[in-house]
């Protein structure tokens, strides 16, 4: 299984848009009410959409970089506000966190080997492939 994308709802997709092109996300599909990006080194994708109602999501979008504190400087620079700057974690990974637009949070961070292999990893068994 892989995961294909996370997409959030805006309020503003333009706002939107420039925030994540300004992360440093490439834009692979535009369109009023839609809008789609790539990370080019992972090929991973993430999206937004335009919706108009009131919403609360509580979902946290993590886009990982090794320079992380070069990363934010730059991103300052460019005028992204940020809620905390870079620091360590309990959990072993190093975070900044910011807002877009709409108020979807964000973490920037670096977590090396600790992302996947964390001194408390288990291995749980799931049901068998068919």
């Amino acid at each position: 299984m892989q995961l294909n994308q996370i997409t959030l709802p805006v309020k503003n997709i333009k706002e939107c848009m420039e925030f994540y092109l300004t992360l440093g996300l490439t834009q692979i599909v535009d369109s009023p009410h839609y809008a789609r990006f790539v990370c080019e080194q992972s090929h991973n994708t993430f999206s937004i959409i335009h919706d108009d109602n009131d919403y609360k999501n509580g979902a946290v979008v993590y886009f990982e970089e090794e320079n992380l504190d070069k990363w934010v400087e730059e991103l300052q620079k460019k005028g992204l506000a940020f809620e905390q700057l870079p620091q360590d974690e309990s959990y072993l990974w190093r975070e900044a966190v910011l807002k877009d637009p709409s108020g979807n949070k964000i973490k920037l961070y670096w977590a090396g080997d600790n992302r996947l292999n964390p001194p408390w990893r288990v291995t749980i068994q799931t049901g068998e492939k068919t």
